[in-house]
């Protein structure tokens, strides 16, 4: 890893010092990573082992070279995640010797706090192990790897968002943040989510991946898959409750674009084996990666927003 350098030449242009894309939304990614290292006394990253999180921890270690992180990583693990993707998760820990807290939606089951769904799906309940986690950590900044072009609740959100007390978002409670200028304040008790890749696309993410060679799970380029169809989405066989009666699974060429709980995250048929099949595939689509794979949303018309107003991201 490199210190942060200026970016290239701009086709058509003789500035040196002019910003190609890509650097000026790294730039501001570091910016905010530096901004809340000082601001706060304990920050903790989200991380799950997904592109958007493992590009929240490439920038981290960027913004802070040659010095280690100042801080750790917490992962809400549902129990039903993609066991490709926790592989990665603890091997990058342990090559960047990170410190990482895991919070089990697992524990919370089998010791009565949380019930499991009709459905199955675990999405929703990882929002009492998160608030737990982050109060009982005395987490006052925590990093997300939300983008606003994902979906409409998360368009609205601010870079810097304050949650109360109980950890519950409030819409009205926004901050301006004029010229790139961000408002940490917050009262004993409430903490601020910080969304540093707020304004990059997911054709931004896979652009820079490409550039910086970050190395993803294997999960999200074409493999071929046991999978079953349910609700128009390619979902993986698994303890969790799939497939039902009626639901015929079969082998096929798939790939992820974006990962979360194994019960409502669907694969798209896919050939796209490299960074640069996915960049084109990408550019080409005209649905989000969450509208297109994410069941969990679908629950209803504010079924994101319903669930950052009680704490979840």
């Amino acid at each position: 890893m490199t210190t942060a350098t200026r970016g290239p030449l701009l086709e058509g242009t003789d500035n040196p010092y002019t910003l190609s894309h890509l650097d000026a939304l790294e730039a501001e990614a570091v910016h905010i990573l530096r901004e809340v290292a000082g601001e706060f006394d304990r920050p903790v990253l989200l991380f799950s082992g997904g592109k958007d999180s493992i590009l929240m921890l490439q920038l981290a270690l960027k913004a802070f070279w040659p010095a280690p992180v100042p801080f750790g990583l917490l992962h809400v693990d549902t129990g039903h995640n993609f066991p490709e993707v926790i592989a990665y998760r603890d091997r990058v820990v342990a090559e960047y010797g990170l410190q990482l807290e895991v919070a089990s939606v697992q524990e919370y089951i089998d010791s009565g706090r949380l019930r499991e769904r009709p459905d199955g799906t675990r999405n929703p309940l990882q929002t009492v192990p998160l608030t737990e986690a982050i109060q009982n950590g005395g987490y006052d900044a925590v990093f997300g790897g939300g983008r606003r072009d994902e979906e409409k609740a998360r368009a609205k959100e601010r870079v810097f968002s304050l949650r109360d007390e109980f950890s519950q978002w409030d819409p009205r409670r926004q901050r301006p943040e004029l010229w790139q200028l961000y408002n940490g304040r917050h009262a004993a008790g409430e903490h601020v989510r910080v969304f540093p890749i707020s304004n990059w696309t997911e054709l931004d993410v896979w652009q820079y991946i490409e550039r910086e060679r970050i190395a993803l799970p294997e999960i999200y380029f074409a493999h071929e898959r046991e999978v079953f169809q349910r609700g128009g989405m390619w979902l993986t066989a698994g303890d969790w409750g799939g497939p039902k009666d009626g639901e015929t699974v079969e082998r096929r060429l798939v790939r992820y674009r974006t990962v979360g709980d194994m019960s409502c995250t669907g694969a798209v048929d896919s050939d796209a084996a490299t960074v640069a099949d996915v960049i084109a595939e990408v550019a080409a689509s005209r649905l989000t990666e969450r509208g297109a794979t994410r069941a969990d949303d679908k629950l209803s018309e504010a079924a994101m927003e319903d669930r950052k107003r009680e704490g979840y991201f």
